[in-house]
């Protein structure tokens, strides 16, 4: 009779042993490793950046274009032609529909910091395509309350552009040294930003 061979049946368990720790010990590293591949990040994601907020909307699907421009204190105006500036950074200069992939219409500055001085925001209607005026244009400026805070909004207001060319001052308003908002200093008193950008 045969016997049975049996160092090739004790090499299969042993490579077979030897095989299962390894994948063992990998599943191991993995979920080790696993919490810190994409760590969570802290604060809240979806708080947009800066410490004053300009958001302009028209109506979307127009093809006019209105121009955002702000000033911060000491700084020069920052619009379509200047984007940053000390201050203010402009982050999206809508064209009304041209080059653009939505029909969205929309413009948006923020600051960096909230330097004490005097803010002004100014809305330009640049270029006029077709439509029927006036173009109504929605303006919200929000403020951070202190580092990190959530943001309060310290104006908003539509205005009603008549004419190509024409530019309104939206709002102006000054900031004290702890980035708060002065009462009693918000106003519309015009000022041009464009010409002076």
């Amino acid at each position: 009779m045969n016997e049975p061979d049996l160092t090739h049946d004790g090499e299969t368990t042993v490579f077979r042993d030897v095989l299962m720790l390894s994948l063992l010990g990998f599943m191991m590293i993995v979920v080790l490793l696993l919490p810190h591949i994409n760590p969570p990040e802290a604060g809240d994601p979806t708080r947009p950046p800066g410490n004053v907020v300009v958001e302009v909307r028209w109506p979307d699907g127009l093809h006019s274009d209105v121009d955002l421009w702000v000033r911060g204190p000491g700084d020069a105006p920052v619009g379509y032609s200047r984007k940053s500036g000390t201050v203010f950074d402009l982050l999206r200069d809508d064209l009304g529909l041209n080059r653009d992939l939505t029909d969205l219409n929309y413009e948006f500055a923020f600051s960096r910091g909230a330097p004490a001085g005097e803010y002004a925001v100014n809305l330009h209607l640049y270029g006029l395509r077709d439509e029927t005026l006036p173009i109504p244009v929605d303006v919200v400026v929000s403020l951070r309350n202190g580092q990190g805070g959530s943001m309060t909004e310290i104006a908003s207001r539509r205005v009603d552009l008549a004419h190509e060319g024409e530019e309104v001052t939206v709002i102006r308003f000054r900031l004290d040294d702890r980035g708060a908002l002065v009462p009693g200093s918000v106003n519309a008193v015009p000022v041009r930003l464009r010409s002076a950008g």
